[in-house]
């Protein structure tokens, strides 16, 4: 009872009558899971992140300067084998691990279920998204003799669907006891009057807490001890929908080891001023990564001397980190951009509520937001036709059909060694 009557006088003082109303119509068990739920919410961050979406980003141009980078494709002889030398001596020592975020569903694609189970259509018989991953770590593991450990980061989502689909396919070969499965965090949504959203399941509806949630996941799961326990001292982040990218790439690993920074990332350059991708920029002498919605049209355009963009260095989610770093930020809280979307959700007598227009916020941090903990970045220029192919839309730009291309024709450019 004592549970029941605290529950209510917190859910008065959030101003979540809604809620209360509900406990009083819903069975026993229902209720007993759904006051559960509620002892586990942090009102005062939802409640300060809901008062932040009344307020205006804003960035002052003054503080904001481009940032230094290496062109892998410049990189002198000496420096290259520098670079790759140091990075495969770590990756053989066994200090290597590499962590997949795949908690999004296929929606974008039409594709029903996560989107790492995604066939691309390849050379006729297709390979799904994961198949391609573990190739290219199957890969590194053979060249540098060693089995890299693989955390694969899901959503309450869709975790149970690609446990089941990656036992299924056998892992494509991969070693079981090298492969860790967590999930990410997630945040509950609320309304345009700061009321939590209710499910068709009676409890808060909640969803992933974006990619920057990627690193207090990896501690809260305990991915993070088992990391030191292996001892691991580098750690690759990456996407589950890059066909091309290269996730133990010994040059950026060896140029982040000579440079002595603590994260390193691979940019390619912009397509165009305007292409809707994050830039690399310093902010008050941070690292940082600024939203192409945010960066003012004029900074977009700005050129160097060499008549290159001086923000033109994308970030293609190829992140490179010591676990010192991941310690570090997965204590840290980021902060959170809100997205306005449309999400059904059951009313105080229990209807559910199927809106037509956007209706409610979700909360995510971003991964590149934690770059502003740290000093210094390393940026590796790369290649879009050799590192960036996601496959994100149905159709268009970034869609299976251009992956598919970039994809096929990289790998014959690789048998004919050029």
């Amino acid at each position: 009872m004592d549970k029941t009557q605290d529950t209510i006088d917190l859910l008065k003082e959030y101003n979540q009558h809604h809620i209360i109303n509900l406990l009083s119509k819903i069975e026993e068990k229902e209720k007993e899971e759904l006051i559960e739920q509620i002892s586990n919410i942090d009102f005062d961050q939802i409640m300060e992140l809901y008062d932040n979406t009344k307020k205006e980003i804003e960035i002052k141009e003054n503080k904001i300067e481009s940032t230094s980078y290496l062109d892998k494709e410049k990189l002198t002889k000496e420096q290259k084998e520098e670079f790759d030398m140091l990075g495969e001596t770590a990756i053989r020592k066994g200090e290597y691990a590499v962590v997949t975020m795949a908690g999004g569903q296929g929606t974008r694609l039409g594709h029903t279920g996560p989107k790492g189970t995604f066939k691309l259509d390849v050379y006729g018989k297709g390979k799904y998204l994961f198949e391609i991953l573990a190739e290219n770590l199957k890969e590194a593991n053979q060249k540098y003799e060693t089995i890299i450990p693989w955390y694969i980061m899901t959503s309450k989502e869709n975790n149970e669907e690609t446990v089941n689909f990656l036992e299924k396919n056998n892992y494509f070969g991969y070693s079981q006891k090298d492969i860790i499965i967590f999930t990410q965090s997630e945040l509950p949504l609320v309304d345009t009057e700061g009321k939590l959203l209710i499910n068709k399941e009676m409890k808060i509806k909640e969803a992933s807490d974006g990619n920057g949630g990627t690193y207090s996941s990896l501690r809260a799961s305990g991915s993070l001890a088992d990391m030191k326990e292996r001892g691991i001292k580098w750690i690759f982040i990456g996407g589950v929908d890059n066909v091309l990218l290269k996730m133990a790439d010994v040059t950026l690993l060896g140029m982040a080891i000579k440079k002595g920074v603590q994260i390193a990332s691979k940019s390619v350059v912009k397509a165009n001023p305007h292409e809707k991708v994050g830039v690399f920029c310093k902010m008050n002498n941070h690292p940082k990564v600024i939203e192409y919605a945010e960066l003012p049209e004029k900074m977009a355009e700005e050129t160097d001397i060499n008549g290159e963009l001086k923000y033109g260095e994308s970030h293609i989610m190829c992140n490179l980190y010591t676990i010192d770093a991941i310690e570090k930020v997965s204590k840290e809280a980021l902060m959170y951009h809100s997205a306005f979307k449309k999400n059904s959700y059951i009313d105080e007598n229990g209807r559910e509520i199927i809106p037509e227009e956007p209706n409610s916020y979700k909360f995510e941090s971003f991964i590149f937001d934690a770059f502003e903990f740290f000093d210094d970045i390393a940026i590796l220029r790369g290649k879009r036709e050799d590192d960036f192919a996601p496959v994100k839309n149905k159709e268009g730009v970034d869609s299976p059909k251009t992956a598919k291309e970039l994809y096929e024709k990289y790998w014959e450019r690789q048998k004919r060694g050029t």
